[in-house]
């Protein structure tokens, strides 16, 4: 998924990647593409991270995780992190999700579940002020529940603001029609991606078969 995602960001991007799977695509770019990494606790320019017990505690990402600094990169308030993200700044922003709707509403900051309290996060900021939102997500629950749906169940992060998601079985952009299909996993059938997917389907005329590597 990780893969998938990353030949879709363009040189160039200012890109927010969501605390955890989305922060595999910045290791998998494609090395002839320059990413300018933002992180919302301060961070413009931030690099991989640090060889083990190399790293500095104090330059971490929002998820807590140590980081790198890259040539050209800049420390910024937080407060200035932000305007960057609700000013339209950031080019596109990768996010998990618990549910995504038809209609590009997405949930990722609170279930049901009490075992897992609710975290907004940065997450409302990027959903409405990158100028396109990603979804890396697995396309159920991991009882099998499907997280593509006609409509959350969940508390929204934000309302129609999803623009393709991305799952271990599909990749799906958001229409004005609904889920459209753009490509399958290799050995994934239209009927099974229908039977674990709460919300109608529809397949694009040129529909790609993605093959893992």
């Amino acid at each position: 998924m990780a893969r998938r995602v990353a030949h879709d960001i363009p040189d160039g991007s200012y890109v927010n990647l969501g605390i955890g799977m989305p922060t595999l695509v910045a290791d998998v770019v494609p090395p002839d593409r320059e990413i300018i990494y933002h992180s919302e606790n301060g961070i413009l320019g931030m690099g991989p991270a640090p060889a083990p017990g190399t790293g500095d505690p104090e330059l971490i990402n929002a998820g807590k995780e140590q980081v790198t600094l890259l040539p050209g990169g800049a420390y910024v308030h937080h407060t200035d992190a932000f305007v960057m993200m609700r000013g339209g700044h950031i080019d596109i922003t990768v996010l998990g999700a618990f549910q995504v709707s038809a209609t590009g509403d997405l949930a990722n900051w609170a279930t049901d579940e009490a075992t897992m309290p609710p975290a907004v996060g940065g997450a409302m900021d990027l959903a409405v002020g990158a100028r396109r939102v990603l979804v890396m997500t697995t396309h159920t629950t991991r009882d099998g529940r499907p997280k593509l749906l006609a409509e959350c169940s969940y508390p929204l992060t934000a309302a129609a603001v999803v623009d393709r998601v991305y799952t271990d079985m599909a990749v799906i952009d958001v229409t004005p029609d609904g889920f459209v299909v753009r490509e399958l996993v290799a050995g994934t059938t239209p009927d099974d991606l229908r039977a674990v997917t709460a919300a109608p389907l529809h397949f694009a005329a040129d529909l790609a078969v993605l093959v893992p590597t």
